[in-house]
């Protein structure tokens, strides 16, 4: 702000005069001092031009949480903003990293230089309040649609909101009505209750501690001290997810961390604040890839131990598992917890105990698997549709889907945790009643885990309280179900009774007895078709309240004076006329009458005094012979209303405490002391009323949050019965196979397929060309050769896929599939390059390369295609040959190696566990072809390149030129018979990608 807009020369050189501005606009005034800001009616001092300030602004405090400023404290022109005003500045002086919403009455709004800022990202029309001279910027939404631009500023921004709710105070204790203190603040890794959140993927916040001192050094650094450092410093890793209660934390180190941060897909990630000084872009390089959200937090206080996070917990953990968490873990789960705390203030959260994960329990699928793989999303636009999971999911309930996502991210190594879930998937998929039954109930079922959440801070509501009834109503008839399940297959099959352990397993952890104590309470309290009355009139102001927005915006646009809004609210709703006892209220009660015995007592009375006040109506209307109307507003409290001609002639003096408030021609309104002692006992008794559902409510909350750990427990049952079913469903649609696990080191595939390139084959009506894979044992490299477009890629990626699934517990596209657990997962099937970190696409993949080579164990699963392609012919082939020389000689783990480089083949003759394998083309005698995906025993030293060139559309002339080249150089692929191969062969006979 230029030094003209603060003030302007006086006829005397040395002298100005100084126009004061609020202080949102002129912060610079501040420094003037206290001579100068001086309250009164005095509007301009004169001062000299020397003893203006000179420099820069003084900068914020550092710490602006304490409410501190550098500025001085006596800057009277800030306090004379009107008190919700000043509130709203002191808040945002405190929170300065934060978009501030304040609440208004029925509004939440925004001031001062966040109007500018942030009202054109929430699409709303700055205006402004305060009087003419000293506007203040505004803008504001009502408070129904906090989500919606919450969810513009936080999912689509990355930004933080500060909330400031409004709080009434008492005239005795505080010279304001209303206080507006922060109440919580959102971030993405923070949210809790919000209807935005992604309902099918957990919403996880990722606390990250690493020992020591970041290095500075490149990622790429190939020295071996440098890689001794990533796979020696250790790192505490803690997630959370507020929205559902789930607690994690796990030691790790720098190598596996971008792996372990991809599997656990955490909106925001929360460092010590000591690492802020840190290279970000070394951090970037840390977490292996752009994009993360990043935050940095100083705990209030260091934790000495997991019991001093019992306040957070349903249930403090263990005494015996306090010392198996790690100094890492133990530091990493403080950071993320006092962020918690830092963020929902006041709010209280009960977290689940949290759970030790341990490299030895999961699969580990390092980042570039999981892209490459396309577990989650698609490599080439990211989207959902034609992933694994969405190949592999049915399941009915969101809950259950955010189960499925975290299984097959992180396969088990457990094999009695496998079995187990196969044996539940496999009694589903047996018994087609049973599946049909269990999936029907569970379509009736909350999200009880986020529900739980929303009570667990005091948000819950009468609907919330409904929707988890329903959902304990459904456990009981569950397990009902699953009861006479298990006694009719006992009792059809005495002499070779089957083996029901799985259902045994699921019906002993269901505890319902509180629950159902619980579920009844609810029931019993909740007057559900008041509740559906109360959502009625709520959509209706809703509507209304958009059509008038629209109306203002339109009339906006077209440069018309804007419609009377007010006066049209205030028509649109009559005076009651009470024409029976009941039409005197429209208040809605959600709670049943006989729901306490105050409650029904009160209601009696209130009934009782309707009647009084209905005959007193009546009395009235026979007395003047007239229109009579009982009222009631803000301003006026209880008021009677005749409506007629020459209504002011009318002798109202007989009534009692008669006292005029408004005359017209022919409506008067007036007060008399009956109708106002009456209404008084009204008013009493709905106040009495209100208070007895509000004690009610919070003992409902509290039964809620005695009975939190079991209703969790059985909400985790019913998970687990949606994706048995939803696995079920999978497997019978797509003929899929029970796959056998075991602790041996080779796969044993018959008839394997592609779990995605399958069903998009199938919808098109082409079929599959499915293959055996017995990698392991005496053959544990697969050393692939073939044609371009010939399958090779699918055939390695099926069997990863294959194996995921096994582990997950899921049944697999196969005819038969017996697999020895596999500890990791490596694939290296496609790079781009990565400019950012200064990485071209062959940098990439050796990096990539150079992790298997480092990692894979005996006992892992590496799938590796076309290593060494974005070199020279010669570095690439010696490249791929040192890969395979190391994983045949020291990695000594089940490989699948798809090559171009067929020289391979003759270099690698003396290794004992490697075997060629190849897919073919066919040529037809009209010169025609077809790409055989059928694998077989062999080398194919043809590529075919080609033809495929010719596929893609390639002009026959370039065709013509590649295949003289060839010819030039000893090679013989001729263009004959490549005529319009798109039409007579193209991907129809495909099996797959190439």
């Amino acid at each position: 702000m230029s030094l003209r807009s603060v003030c302007r020369p006086a006829t005397c050189r040395n002298i100005v005069t100084v126009l004061f501005r609020p202080s949102w606009q002129l912060r610079a005034i501040s420094a003037f001092g206290p001579t100068i800001l001086t309250r009164g009616a005095k509007r301009k001092t004169v001062v000299k031009l020397k003893d203006l300030p000179q420099g820069g602004l003084p900068p914020l405090s550092e710490n602006p949480k304490d409410g501190a400023s550098n500025e001085p404290a006596n800057d009277v022109q800030t306090r004379r903003l009107p008190p919700a005003f000043q509130q709203h500045y002191n808040n945002m002086r405190k929170y300065p990293d934060c978009v501030l919403l304040t609440r208004i009455g029925d509004f939440y709004e925004l001031y001062f230089e966040h109007v500018p800022k942030y009202a054109p990202l929430l699409g709303l029309k700055p205006s402004a309040k305060g009087n003419k001279d000293n506007p203040i910027p505004m803008a504001g939404f009502k408070i129904e649609q906090l989500d919606k631009y919450t969810r513009i500023l936080v999912q689509d921004h990355n930004l933080k909101v500060a909330i400031a709710d409004q709080v009434k105070v008492s005239a005795e204790d505080e010279p304001l009505r209303y206080d507006r203190p922060v109440k919580r603040i959102l971030t993405k890794g923070t949210l809790v209750d919000q209807d935005f959140i992604e309902p099918y993927e957990n919403s996880y916040l990722l606390g990250i501690h690493i020992d020591g001192l970041v290095s500075s050094a490149s990622a790429s650094a190939s020295s071996e001290a440098h890689d001794k450092y990533r796979r020696t410093t250790k790192v505490g890793v803690s997630w959370l997810d507020l929205s559902s209660g789930d607690f994690f934390v796990q030691t790790s180190d720098l190598a596996t961390l971008p792996s372990l941060v991809a599997r656990i897909a955490p909106r925001e990630i929360v460092f010590h604040s000591s690492m802020e000084s840190a290279d970000q872009i070394a951090l970037q390089k840390l977490l292996g890839e752009i994009g993360w959200v990043f935050q940095f937090h100083r705990p209030s206080q260091a934790a000495s131990s997991v019991a001093e996070w019992a306040s957070m917990l349903e249930k403090p953990v263990s005494a015996e598992d306090i010392p198996h968490f790690t100094a890492q873990e133990l530091a990493a789960g403080n950071i993320v917890l006092d962020y918690v705390r830092d963020k929902l203030h006041d709010e209280s959260v009960q977290l689940q105990p949290p759970v030790r994960r341990s490299d030895n329990d999961f699969m580990a699928i390092d980042k570039q698997s999981l892209r490459g793989l396309e577990i989650k999303s698609l490599i080439r636009d990211g989207s959902f549709k034609g992933s694994l999971l969405h190949a592999i999911r049915r399941t009915v309930t969101r809950s259950g889907a955010r189960l499925l996502n975290q299984r097959i991210t992180s396969p088990s190594m457990s094999l009695s945790v496998i079995n187990n879930r196969l044996d539940l998937v496999d009694e589903m998929l047996s018994h087609d009643a049973l599946r049909e039954d269990v999936t029907a109930l569970l379509e009736r079922t909350a999200d009880t885990f986020r529900l739980l959440q929303r009570f667990s801070i005091n948000r819950g509501d009468a609907d919330d309280l409904l929707a988890l009834a329903r959902t304990v109503e459904v456990m009981s008839q569950m397990s009902e179900i699953l009861h006479d399940h298990i006694l009719a297959g006992q009792r059809s099959n005495e002499d070779a009774p089957s083996d029901k352990g799985c259902l045994w397993d699921v019906l002993e952890r269901l505890d319902l007895e509180g629950p159902n104590k619980l579920a009844k309470a609810i029931l019993t309290a909740i007057d559900e078709e008041g509740l559906t009355r109360k959502h009625n009139n709520e959509d209706a102001g809703r509507e209304e309240a958009e059509e008038m927005t629209e109306e203002v915006m339109e009339a906006d646009a077209a440069g018309e004076k804007a419609p009377q809004l007010t006066r049209r609210a205030s028509i649109s709703k009559p005076p009651l006329s009470a024409d029976s006892p009941e039409l005197d209220s429209q208040d809605i009660w959600i709670m049943r009458r006989n729901a306490s015995s105050a409650l029904g007592i009160t209601h009696r009375q209130l009934d009782e005094l309707r009647k009084d006040k209905h005959q007193l109506l009546l009395q009235l209307r026979t007395q003047f012979n007239t229109d009579v109307y009982f009222q009631w507003s803000l301003r006026y409290g209880h008021t009677c209303r005749i409506k007629g001609k020459d209504v002011h002639k009318i002798d109202i003096s007989s009534l009692p405490g008669v006292q005029n408030v408004s005359s017209t021609k022919t409506i008067r309104t007036f007060h008399f002391a009956e109708l106002t002692a009456l209404g008084d006992r009204i008013d009493g008794a709905k106040a009495r009323i209100r208070t007895e559902e509000e004690r009610m409510f919070s003992k409902l909350r509290a039964q809620v949050i005695q009975n939190i750990v079991k209703l969790r427990r059985n909400a985790a049952v019913l998970d687990e019965l949606d994706v048995a079913c939803s696995s079920a469903i999978v497997a019978k649609e797509r003929n899929l196979t029970r796959p056998e696990v075991d602790n041996t080191t080779s796969h044993h595939i018959i008839g394997g397929r592609h779990p995605t390139v399958d069903i998009g084959l199938k919808e098109q009506g082409r079929p599959f060309t499915s293959n055996d894979c017995f990698v392991g044992d005496s053959e544990r490299i697969y050393l692939l050769t073939g044609p371009n477009m010939g399958g090779k890629s699918t055939y390695l990626r099926q069997n990863a896929l294959i194996t995921i699934l096994a582990q997950t517990g899921c049944f697999v596209p196969a005819e038969y599939a017996r697999i020895g657990l596999v500890d990791k997962i490596f694939s290296r099937v496609g790079s781009a390059d990565n400019l950012y970190q200064d990485q071209s696409t062959f940098m990439v993949e050796m990096m990539e390369t150079a992790e298997i080579l480092k990692r894979a164990t005996p006992r892992s699963f590496v799938i590796m295609d076309e290593v060494g392609r974005g070199t020279t012919p010669e570095d690439g082939l010696a490249v791929s040959y040192a890969c395979l020389h190391q994983i045949h000689h020291v990695n000594k783990c089940r490989t699948l190696f798809a090559t171009h480089f067929h020289a391979l083949a003759d270099m690698t003759v003396d290794f004992d566990d490697l075997s060629c394998y190849c897919t073919d083309l066919a040529e037809e005698r009209d010169g025609g072809w077809a790409f055989l995906h059928r694998l077989r025993p062999g080398v194919n030293r043809t590529s075919h390149a080609l033809k495929v060139a010719r596929m893609a559309g390639m002009p026959g002339e370039a065709i013509g030129v590649a295949s003289d080249v060839l010819k030039a150089r000893g090679f013989g692929e001729s263009p004959q018979g490549m005529r319009n191969v798109s039409e007579e062969v193209g991907v129809a006979a495909m099996g797959g990608r190439g």
